[in-house]
């Protein structure tokens, strides 16, 4: 497999240095690429995530009973947990798709985030050994694990949220344009809610740039609120 995504690439998503590269290029396939996939990555990975959070959460809550413990567990392992820091890393920019996966919308798919996510931890895993995947488990998730913060509300959720709680029309998506060559495209994406407000957002994927247009109208209209 050639080397399609760097070690300088692998180090800013996971910030340790690789030193098997392909075992991150494994992790950043998918099935629809003809090319082998992250499935059994994915597997190991969910593994590793759900032993370090489980043991973080019993060191963290030497008090809590099984039955906390357990719910603590299921939401912060949970897929949409691992999609919401999947985005947040632009993980899907980074993954070789085949030509159908992209056509039916692979690149923006929530699921394939999280998935990947995992595969992602389980080749640091292979790769580098527990500590390593340990610390960017506990820096991606941080405080999460405390209890003290929430899972993140994906921008887009929270902005459907703020309309529907006001009674306006839900947010429109719009691609206002697409630059850049097929391996590095870019995106600019309007998003509006009704006649109230628009603002762009520009991302690696549509999905990452309708992320960033919605947490910037919804800090747009809470900022306009707040006046």
């Amino acid at each position: 497999m050639s080397d399609r995504v760097s070690a300088e690439t692998i180090a800013a998503l996971t910030g340790a240095c690789p030193r098997n590269l392909s075992l991150y290029q494994e992790a950043l396939t998918h099935g629809s690429s003809g090319a082998g996939d992250y499935q059994r990555l994915e597997f190991l990975g969910d593994r590793v995530l759900g032993l370090v959070i489980a043991s973080e959460l019993f060191r963290r809550f030497p008090k809590a009973a099984e039955g906390e413990l357990s719910s603590r567990l299921h939401a912060l392992a949970s897929g949409e947990t691992c999609a919401r820091i999947a985005q947040g890393l632009d993980l899907n920019a980074h993954v070789l798709f085949g030509s159908q996966a992209i056509g039916d919308g692979g690149r923006h798919s929530d699921n394939i985030a999280a998935d990947v996510l995992e595969a992602l931890i389980g080749a640091l895993w292979l790769d580098l050994g527990d500590d390593a995947a340990r610390a960017f488990i506990v820096a991606k998730w941080g405080e999460m694990i405390d209890g003290q913060v929430a899972a993140p509300k994906h921008p887009k959720a929270a902005l459907q949220e703020w309309a529907l709680a006001r009674k306006r029309r839900p947010p429109e998506y719009r691609l206002v344009r697409r630059d850049g060559p097929d391996h590095a495209p870019r995106f600019l994406v309007a998003v509006a809610v009704g006649k109230l407000a628009e603002a762009e957002g520009e991302g690696a994927s549509k999905q990452a740039a309708e992320k960033a247009a919605a947490a910037a109208l919804l800090e747009r209209l809470i900022q306009e609120e707040a006046k």
